[in-house]
């Protein structure tokens, strides 16, 4: 705990000298937007709640969370079977989570149709961040006496929920980020050097195409077998079909007249990201034979004891952390080009002039850009960190099922089936990009 509270101290002194947006960070960069300060604000208080959360899992620091009564009745294994540590790590990541999602769900209510700056809601959300501060801890607290029971168990269910569909934000932002890389690339070839700009675009396109090649043949090597594994060779192989139509429509002569910009280096980069999920679902089988990378600490859904030290981690946890980050910080700082992008996340393009702002000393400062219209709905932004809180929450823990007893973890089929179809209805999206301009051609898609 002295680790955790060593965090805390360190976000109350950042806290203390942000009062409003304009805070230390306005004074070591350029004149910044208050919408982007204050965004990327709510991000770092979620990143350092993520960063306890992932200390609540490091070897050592269950033995001060076994000093919690409630959870956990001894160090010793309960029934024989069950390992004392991972279940503090368990129920202590599901707690701090807990924590965050009840903090952003509190600023979802309160910030319900704001529409500019003048509303006095906006001084609430771009404002009094140690209060915050003291809001967020405060809760943290409290969630710490939550008692077992029931509470781990319906926790992970809406933690599938909020997962499922911060998958597919993730896929949302992943869509963005390629159309502009590719949009912006083409501009830069037609402008000239277009050899070179071209060139780019192929090397990157088949780099990313020979990732994801060498990511399906590990899962079939890895993830299936020739005499069983059924599920796991209609999985990947429907993943790939699905990956190879997208990837052939997005170059259709008929889309490329309404979408110009598009082609494979986005269709690439969607290929890749299904892939991951795909993978992260295969590391969720809970048939061991079928899955050579389940943790050691799932064994038929109980959990075996072992004096060794207790592993959390895995490679698509890893993975899935990292993108999350950068998800959660391309959330903050940038709002998108591409109309239907922006309906789908509630971003719209900022109404500021985007001139540099500082006073007369030439000191740097954050600027109102939203006295107008907010740049961005701020109750739907705090839903996605929402969403990002119960996605870490799930990441962390590997989307193992708690026992109703808190005496044993699984990993059920519904984690598997819960990230497959995430991918599925993923790639649905990206298609309904390529051809929305042909099925409704009166709409503007520009």
């Amino acid at each position: 705990m002295g680790a955790c509270l060593g965090v805390c101290s360190l976000l109350s002194c950042a806290s203390c000298l942000c009062g409003t947006a304009p805070c230390l960070l306005c004074g070591c960069c350029p004149s910044t937007k208050n919408s982007t300060i204050t965004r990327l604000t709510f991000s770092v208080f979620l990143l350092l709640g993520t960063l306890v959360a992932c200390i609540m899992i490091i070897p050592g620091v269950e033995d001060g969370l076994k000093k919690l009564p409630w959870f956990c009745s001894s160090s010793e294994t309960i029934s024989g079977s069950v390992n004392c540590d991972i279940i503090v790590g368990h129920q202590a990541v599901y707690r701090m989570c807990f924590a965050m999602a009840a903090f952003f769900f509190l600023f979802v209510i309160i910030m319900i149709c704001v529409r500019s700056s003048r509303d006095p809601r906006a001084y609430i959300q771009n404002g009094f961040w140690f209060f915050k501060f003291l809001i967020l801890v405060g809760i943290t607290v409290g969630a710490f006496f939550i008692p077992n029971g029931l509470f781990t168990t319906v926790w992970y269910y809406f933690g599938m929920v909020g997962g499922f569909l911060f998958f597919l934000v993730q896929l949302i932002l992943i869509i963005d980020l390629a159309h502009s890389w590719s949009q912006a690339w083409l501009l830069k070839a037609e402008d000239g050097n277009t050899k070179c700009w071209y060139a780019a675009l192929l090397i990157c396109t088949l780099l990313v195409y020979a990732a994801s090649i060498a990511v399906i043949v590990v899962l079939y090597v890895y993830y299936t077998k020739p005499d069983g594994c059924v599920h796991n060779k209609v999985f990947i192989s429907l993943n790939l079909i699905f990956c190879v139509i997208v990837s052939i429509v997005s170059i259709l002569p008929k889309v490329q007249e309404v979408q110009p910009h598009s082609g494979l280096l986005q269709a690439s980069v969607i290929t890749l990201y299904t892939m991951f999920v795909t993978w992260s679902a295969m590391a969720n089988v809970p048939d061991r034979y079928c899955n050579p990378t389940l943790l050691a600490i799932v064994n038929n859904g109980t959990i075996t004891a072992s004096s060794g030290v207790v592993q959390w981690w895995d490679a698509p946890s890893i993975v899935g952390l990292v993108i999350f980050i950068l998800c959660t910080l391309f959330i903050s700082l940038r709002n998108s080009n591409n109309q239907q992008v922006n309906k789908l996340m509630q971003t719209e393009e900022s109404s500021g002039d985007g001139a540099v702002h500082s006073t007369e000393d030439g000191i740097h400062q954050a600027y109102d850009n939203e006295e107008d219209a907010v740049c961005y709905s701020y109750s739907f932004f705090h839903f996605c960190l929402l969403l990002a809180s119960l996605y870490i929450m799930m990441t962390l823990t590997n989307w193992y099922l708690p026992g109703s007893s808190d005496k044993s973890l699984s990993s059920p089929w519904s984690a598997v089936w819960v990230k497959i179809s995430s991918s599925w209805v993923g790639l649905l999206l990206y298609l309904w990009t390529l051809v929305a301009p042909l099925i409704l051609p009166d709409r503007d898609f520009n």
